[in-house]
C-alpha cells in the first residue's frame, strides 16, 4: 500500500487544494473581466459589478497561491482562506435568495454551483491542513 500518496501526505494535499483554488479563482476573475458584457447578457450580472467581482477574484487567486508556496505551512494564512471561502459561499447563496445581484435564472444557477465549488475548496483545505499539522 501506497502511504505517501496525494491524500495521506498534508502538506502535499493543502498545497494541492490551494493553488487549484488559486488557478480556478484566477480564471474565473479573467473571465469576469474579459467578458462582463457577455455575462452581463448571460447572467444578468452587471458589467461593472462582474469587473469588481473579477478584479478582486484575481487578487485573491494571487493571495491564495502565495500562501501555497513552500515552506512552513502558515496555520492563520490557511484557515483565513478556509473562513473567505466559507464567506464567499453563503454570500453567493445569500444573493440568489435575496436577489440582491439581480441575477436571472442562470445566473443564480451559475452563483449556487460556483458556491458548491468554493465550499468544496474551503473544506478539502480545512481538512488538508489539519492532516499537514497533525504531522
Amino acid at each position: 500500500m501506497n502511504t505517501t500518496g496525494l491524500l495521506s501526505d498534508g502538506r502535499r494535499l493543502l498545497t494541492t487544494a490551494l493553488r487549484l483554488d488559486a488557478v480556478v479563482t484566477g480564471v474565473n476573475g479573467l473571465a469576469y473581466l474579459a467578458l462582463a458584457g457577455p455575462l452581463h447578457d448571460l447572467l444578468g450580472l452587471g458589467a461593472a459589478t462582474g469587473r469588481g467581482i473579477g478584479a478582486f477574484l484575481l487578487v485573491y487567486a494571487a493571495a491564495v497561491w502565495a500562501v501555497s508556496l513552500p515552506g512552513r505551512v502558515r496555520r492563520v494564512a490557511v484557515s483565513a482562506i478556509v473562513e473567505a471561502n466559507a464567506l464567499w459561499a453563503v454570500l453567493s447563496v445569500a444573493a440568489v435568495a435575496t436577489g440582491w445581484l439581480s441575477l436571472n435564472l442562470a445566473g443564480g444557477v451559475w452563483a449556487v454551483l460556483q458556491a458548491a465549488v468554493v465550499a468544496g475548496f474551503g473544506a478539502l483545505q480545512y481538512v488538508a491542513l489539519r492532516k499537514a499539522t497533525a504531522a
